[in-house]
């Protein structure tokens, strides 16, 4: 498995993991983070990977460290539980919200749920502001999903 991952509220995730040569595109040394849930080896997906001092996060969403979604059709409960993922992988690398240059989220409701994804959103950064974009989409992956949060980040 590899280095263990602490969150603040002193969960630990054994999820870090050195990637070489071939397994690792973008450098001879990179890391790979991941949740652990059995979707990850079946879809082919890494949650993070650092290269050159930047971490580059994949899309979360809402569920749990079994793989199970979390808060079909609550929008908070899903916004919340796809930060907290995002929080997971940041740390994973040694990394924490202060750490993010550019968020991509992704809402499938987006007339509805701009004014409350905003407040979480702001709730969340603090006075740290990383470059943002926030876009409507038709559906993400899985269609109870309503919402879908990707980043990059600068590695300590």
């Amino acid at each position: 498995m590899g280095q263990p991952a602490k969150l603040a509220d002193g969960r630990i995730y054994p999820r870090l993991s050195t990637t070489t040569g071939k397994d690792d595109h973008m450098t001879s040394n990179g890391k790979t983070y991941n949740h652990g849930v059995p979707w990850e080896e079946a879809f082919g997906v890494t949650q993070g990977h650092r290269a050159d001092g930047t971490i580059y996060v994949s899309g979360q969403f809402s569920h749990d460290m079994n793989g199970e979604f979390v808060g079909e059709g609550n929008f908070e409960t899903q916004v919340r539980q796809t930060l907290e993922n995002l929080d997971r992988v940041l740390t994973g690398f040694g990394a924490t919200k202060a750490n993010l240059a550019e968020l991509v989220c992704y809402l499938t409701n987006p007339k509805e749920d701009f004014e409350a994804f905003v407040a979480l959103y702001k709730e969340y950064v603090g006075p740290h502001r990383p470059a943002a974009t926030l876009l409507g989409v038709s559906g993400l992956a899985f269609p109870q999903q309503l919402v879908e949060i990707r980043a990059v980040a600068h590695a300590l």
